[in-house]
């Protein structure tokens, strides 16, 4: 009897749901039909000549933006753009380029290790002047980015003008096919610690962290460090294959979960791991996302390692390749990941109706989830870390130093300048700009027009506006003025103060002149908090095993 209205149930309600059906296919065809007639008379009616790709274009874009940001159209002519996107590949010269804010030029800011920039003996600030016959005067980054990426393979004469020497040279430059450094460095640190860090997960990836792991334990390793800090993602197979070489085989790691059947997938570990019990901490912060938090997550949720950072950004979708007519490609949000403990960590709630919003989940809407030992973790917001360690700021003075807004670039004519005079330098892990050479480079700032805005002054004229708004002013102004005469604009007290950072922003730029990526990373990390904090909880086994173990009731 049970069986017969169970039946007649799946009946009743099979007319309902064919009704959905047609009433949404009859709405998609609609709609279709009423797109291609609009733009139709726009085409022969508009006042002026449309660009048809401009146009439709625009409108797939703001379709696609009502949805999620990953999901993303790539016509024929920027397919070349995901691809690399994908792959970490693209056929270049292998370097990174940069606006002179003073010159109004594009220059050479940092050429990778072994590519065909260093290999030409092309140099940090090197102007570039023409590529081939084409004059690159009055040029912005992407038109000059365009022209030295090609085909691996073809050739071209690049002219340049050394602002060391004043002398033109001109160089010949076979592009290849170029990797992006995902693994720029990773080496032995005090105490027998190692230290692996990962900036994208990009195709064979995983490979190179196993060998590197294993050199390190070849080394004497007895604890490990992975960075996964700014690290934006990537392959999801590769952050499995990854989490794999920490934990045994035939455990599930993620579930993809969505609309269609096929994209309903479980990754499981397949292979016998290389360390079951090494301690273990996983740097992160609010750049570490994807890919980074699906390896950092599924390590919380098995007791497997610290995490030790700030929270995570918070991305728990995943997006597929699809092709679309004439040589396009669709970047596809199709599914939701969901870890271990079983929680889904997207922090936004991308909602569809009225032209699309983002909500952010709220962490009293979060929900409490378990993982293999017990511990108390929460789905939404991201990967919060078992330890949180801030990182350290920068003052503003280093944002403009730096070349956002000094028009004067001081900085990098310094670091060119230093560069010229010393065709080699200490070691990453011995280098140290002197007291002389900073007094050296503090005079280079006082002489020339070098401006920046202070947070304090910006801050204190808001609220002088809204004093005088709400009416306090005149009865505070002496206060105010007293005020504004301390935080009065002072260059040489702002160098002082801030010397240390400032020595560091100029130590890592000559060191990645030298000895490239892995050279400014690794003068970065005795400087860095989380990493000295990383290092002191891996010492402490008590405290180490205390944070894997859940908290009594």
């Amino acid at each position: 009897m049970k069986k017969i209205i169970i039946s007649l149930l799946i009946l009743a309600t099979l007319p309902v749901m064919a009704q959905v059906d047609n009433d949404h296919n009859f709405k998609v065809t609609k709609d279709l039909e009423v797109f291609t007639d609009i733009y139709r008379y726009l085409d022969m009616m508009y006042v002026d000549t449309l660009d048809a790709d401009e146009v439709i274009g625009n409108g797939i874009d703001q379709m696609l933006r009502s949805l999620d940001p990953y999901t993303e159209y790539y016509p024929e002519s920027k397919v070349k753009n995901l691809q690399q996107m994908l792959t970490g590949k693209y056929a270049g010269i292998g370097a990174l380029i940069r606006y002179n804010q003073q010159l109004k030029r594009v220059v050479i800011d940092e050429p990778y290790k072994d590519m065909p920039a260093a290999e030409a003996g092309l140099k940090k600030g090197d102007i570039i002047l023409s590529i081939d016959d084409t004059l690159m005067t009055n040029k912005d980054v992407s038109y000059v980015s365009s022209h030295l990426r090609g085909d691996a393979g073809s050739s071209f004469i690049i002219k340049v003008k050394r602002p060391t020497t004043g002398k033109i040279l001109k160089m010949k430059v076979t592009r290849r096919s170029i990797q992006l450094p995902y693994l720029p460095y990773y080496g032995m640190q005090e105490n027998q610690i190692g230290y692996i860090n990962l900036n994208s997960f990009t195709e064979n990836c995983a490979k190179d962290v196993r060998r590197a792991f294993i050199d390190l334990k070849r080394q004497g390793a007895k604890g490990l460090i992975f960075d996964l800090r700014n690290n934006g993602g990537g392959s999801l197979q590769q952050a499995v294959e990854i989490v794999n070489m920490f934990v045994p085989k035939d455990i599930t790691l993620v579930r993809t979960k969505g609309k269609l059947a096929r994209a309903n997938r479980e990754y499981k570990t397949t292979v016998e791991p290389i360390d079951t019990v090494m301690p273990i901490v996983v740097l992160v912060n609010g750049n570490t996302a994807s890919a980074s938090e699906i390896t950092c997550g599924s390590l919380q949720d098995l007791d497997r390692a610290v995490v030790l950072g700030t929270r995570t950004f918070g991305k728990g979708l995943v997006q597929v390749p699809v092709d679309v007519a004439y040589n396009g490609q669709l970047k596809l949000t199709t599914a939701h990941y969901y870890i271990p403990s079983g929680r889904c960590i997207q922090a936004i709630n991308y909602k569809h109706k009225n032209g699309g919003s983002v909500e952010q989940v709220a962490d009293s809407l979060t929900r409490v989830f378990h993982t293999a030992n017990g511990r108390e973790v929460r789905d939404g917001g991201g990967i919060k870390p078992d330890l949180e360690v801030k990182a350290d700021t920068l003052p503003n003075i280093c944002f403009y130093l730096a070349g956002a807004r000094d028009s004067s670039e001081v900085l990098l004519n310094y670091e060119v300048d230093f560069i010229a005079k010393h065709p080699s330098i200490a070691t990453p892990d011995k280098f140290e700009l002197t007291d002389a050479e900073y007094d050296d480079f503090k005079q280079r700032v006082l002489k020339a027009d070098f401006k920046y805005d202070r947070e304090t002054e910006k801050y204190l004229k808001d609220l002088v506006k809204l004093a005088k708004f709400e009416g306090y002013y005149d009865d505070a102004k002496p206060e105010f003025e007293a005020l504004q005469k301390k935080l009065k604009h002072n260059v040489v007290k702002d160098l002082d103060y801030n010397k240390e950072a400032i020595k560091q922003l100029i130590e890592t730029d000559i060191v990645a002149a030298y000895y490239y990526q892995a050279g400014s990373t690794q003068l970065n990390l005795r400087y860095d908090r989380q990493m000295k904090e990383a290092i002191r909880l891996i010492q402490n086994k008590i405290e180490y095993q205390k944070l894997l173990t859940p908290k009594k009731k």
